[in-house]
């Protein structure tokens, strides 16, 4: 049985069977015979399919975004933006997917020889709950316009969400079976992904679901794209904007309730204007409006499952008890649904599961640097590597973040953010591969050497 459950009440939404083995296999079966003919679909056909699953996208992000927070539990506005930030993908792929695939020429001895990029087949995507829309179309759109058609094992909390997407794509023209759900737990993962009519996977999730999925797919000699988690630096050198530093760092922490890869969650500040953001910061975390997430007010909304807050407060609460220091927050709410108060933790021991592991919540990490050789060594010490921000009007400072962070992208007086026409993706232990822009459709294409004498 897989439940829809409001994070905010508790409320059981409504359940749905999981698929059999005999209704996934007739789905992949439909998947391999769409692909056929589908791939051979031009550009000038496939774009007004994907302009028309935008514009259903943005026609009905209000009706979008209350599924999304009724499952998950991110405020209501951010939802909407997500359904919005979903119809910019799609248009971004269906007006440049024929341009990032066009035939490259290569001068060599040969009369002519270029390269040509072509689909692969039925894609299987495994995707979280966190942005049960963005994560989505952020391989849909490009998979689709590449010729590719896409299986999607959506999280088992959305399931509402899942089958949403694909109801979107049906009414956008897309042919049946270029877009499929697979209402089937993780452990039906293997089996599908074993199936020589799936060729490739992507996975956005955890560490552990990431080291699952492409263990199993490098068996098989499946190409995989990974994006897992991250626990990104946000530094503070003394010539920032301090005041637009706070006012984003409290915003980059707690984004969808906190629970983002690429949300802010070591702040690492030097010492000479550590003590002064600190209480700026706290005091931003501690007038956060935490509520109702279906309240347009609400800035702060349940964490998604009950799983979840509770594996958080486990987290801080060990970190305390070896000695990390609590700045404000650090308890459960005591209300119906998931809630937990924006915390900041200071003076965080290595040997903690805050210091070591993703904070996966409303949890900031407060770190005080010597200069700016100790910044960059703090923010480095991670196993993971997904995205960075660093705060500085210095030029020379700036130069050497952009080169000496460990990461996929670093952001230079802003916020970390996926953006349609930029790669994402991670390094270390936040994965490998990267989607979105050219490079992200290019992931699942055959890149073809063609040389003719």
């Amino acid at each position: 049985m897989i439940a829809s459950i409001n994070p905010a009440t508790g409320e059981t939404l409504k359940t749905f069977e999981a698929l059999s083995e005999r209704e996934v296999d007739q789905k992949l079966e439909c998947a391999a015979t769409t692909f056929q003919t589908y791939r051979w679909t031009s550009f000038a056909e496939k774009a007004p399919l994907m302009i028309r699953a935008a514009e259903i996208l943005e026609t009905e992000k209000h009706e979008l975004g209350r599924l999304m927070t009724l499952e998950m539990g991110k405020p209501i506005k951010a939802a909407e933006q997500e359904a919005e930030k979903c119809a910019w993908v799609c248009r971004y792929y269906a007006e440049n997917a024929e341009r990032h695939l066009a035939d490259e020429v290569v001068s060599t001895n040969a009369s002519k020889s270029y390269v040509r990029f072509q689909p692969l087949g039925p894609v299987l995507a495994v995707m979280p709950w966190n942005f049960p829309f963005w994560q989505v179309f952020r391989f849909a759109a490009p998979a689709l316009m590449a010729g590719n058609v896409g299986l999607l094992k959506h999280s088992s909390n959305v399931p509402q969400c899942a089958l949403a997407i694909e109801d979107i794509f049906r009414r956008a023209g897309f042919p049946e079976g270029a877009f499929q759900t697979l209402l089937i737990g993780s452990a039906e993962v293997q089996r599908v992904l074993e199936d020589k009519r799936v060729v490739a996977a992507t996975l956005t999730g955890s560490e552990p679901a990431g080291r699952s999925v492409a263990s199993i797919a490098g068996k098989q000699l499946k190409k995989t794209v990974l994006e897992l988690g991250g626990s990104d630096a946000f530094i503070v050198m003394p010539s920032a904007d301090l005041d637009e530093a706070v006012a984003t760092g409290v915003r980059a922490r707690t984004i969808n309730n906190g629970q983002s890869c690429i949300a802010a969650k070591r702040f690492i500040v030097h010492q000479s204007i550590y003590e002064e953001f600190a209480q700026r910061f706290v005091r931003g975390m501690q007038n956060l409006r935490v509520g109702d997430p279906m309240d347009e007010q609400t800035e702060i909304g349940p964490l998604a499952t009950e799983q979840i807050l509770e594996d958080l407060h486990k987290q801080v609460a060990e970190s305390v008890a070896r000695s990390a220091r609590v700045l404000t927050g650090g308890k459960k709410l005591n209300r119906p649904g998931n809630f937990y108060e924006p915390t900041v933790l200071s003076h965080i021991p290595e040997d903690t599961p805050a210091f070591c592991e993703e904070v996966f919540g409303p949890v900031a990490l407060l770190f005080n640097a010597a200069d700016l050789d100790d910044a960059i060594e703090v923010a480095n010490h991670t196993p993971f590597g997904l995205g960075a921000a660093a705060w500085t009007n210095d030029a020379a400072e700036q130069a050497r973040f952009v080169n000496e962070l460990e990461a996929g992208c670093v952001f230079i007086n802003g916020m970390v953010a996926s953006d349609p026409r930029l790669p994402f993706g991670g390094i270390k232990n936040s994965g490998y591969g990267r989607e979105l822009s050219e490079f992200g459709i290019r992931e699942f294409v055959n890149i073809k050497t063609v040389w003719i004498k």
